[in-house]
């Protein structure tokens, strides 16, 4: 599944004082857990077709106090009739959410790869180390070295989530340069505005800011998630829409826990 979900360890060089790619994290807690169903639609019907976790925890990395999330999701047999997934994302960030480290490894339908970065901040820079497995087996390393900050999948996620959408217009974007172990992508989000969103099978109901990710690539703008995030200080995910090469999938909570501030988002 492209470019969603949203991971194993390893250590590098302890990032440097002077990284300026984070932003204060108000969202989140150490000991959130938030748990998703998955559904796909297949000739004009809504099945459900797997799950999704997403979990973080106070960690360490290379020694320094660090966020640690996995993004964990996994289709049931009607999917993996269509199309098998089974991806695990895995980030570390400071506590200021500057990406360390990520790991992706999926299969997805027939191809199994991994990725990895290894990030540090020489001269205010962001220099990403960064190696692929591909589906073929081949394990192929570059470097790479940004006078701007970029970001993976993961961090980028928990970077949106801290957003102050209280000054923000129906249309406005940001700019998030995305990277994977092998190029960078031109990408932003759009706001969109706001919705109310109801959980299936459940009597709660958000207030919700709505998002697109967009990424710029062969020439076109392509919206590959749309989020819907509480309207409050957690901006918990409720809700993404995921526009695959293969068809339209989403995503919904099915419950949470351990997160940070009252959910005023919550409509009574």
């Amino acid at each position: 599944m492209k470019k969603i979900v949203l991971i194993t360890f390893a250590f590098f060089q302890i990032l440097m004082a002077n990284a300026q790619c984070g932003i204060k994290n108000n969202a989140f807690q150490g000991g959130e857990f938030l748990a998703y169903d998955l559904h796909f639609n297949w000739k004009f019907v809504w099945l459900k077709v797997g799950t999704a976790t997403m979990s973080t925890v106070k960690s360490k990395f290379a020694g320094k106090d660090a966020y640690r999330t996995s993004l964990i999701t996994r289709g049931n047999d009607r999917l993996d009739n269509l199309f098998m997934m089974r991806d695990t994302l895995l980030s570390y960030c400071d506590e200021n959410l500057n990406p360390l480290y990520h790991r992706k490894g999926a299969r997805e339908g027939d191809r199994y790869y991994v990725d990895e970065l290894w990030y540090t901040y020489p001269n205010t820079n962001c220099h990403v180390k960064m190696h692929a497995i591909t589906s073929r087996g081949e394990h192929k390393w570059q470097d790479k070295e940004y006078k701007d900050c970029v970001y993976d999948m993961m961090s980028i996620f928990l970077r949106a989530r801290n957003f102050d959408a209280s000054k923000m217009k129906e249309g406005d974007v940001i700019p998030l340069p995305i990277t994977d172990a092998s190029s960078l992508k031109n990408s932003w989000l759009k706001y969109r505005g706001k919705e109310t969103f109801k959980i299936d099978g459940t009597k709660e109901k958000f207030r919700c800011l709505v998002f697109s990710f967009i990424e710029h690539e062969d020439g076109k703008n392509t919206e590959l998630i749309r989020f819907y995030v509480t309207d409050d200080a957690n901006h918990i995910p409720v809700r993404l829409d995921m526009f695959l090469s293969f068809g339209s999938a989403k995503a919904f909570l099915k419950s949470y826990k351990g997160v940070k501030s009252p959910l005023t988002s919550k409509i009574k």
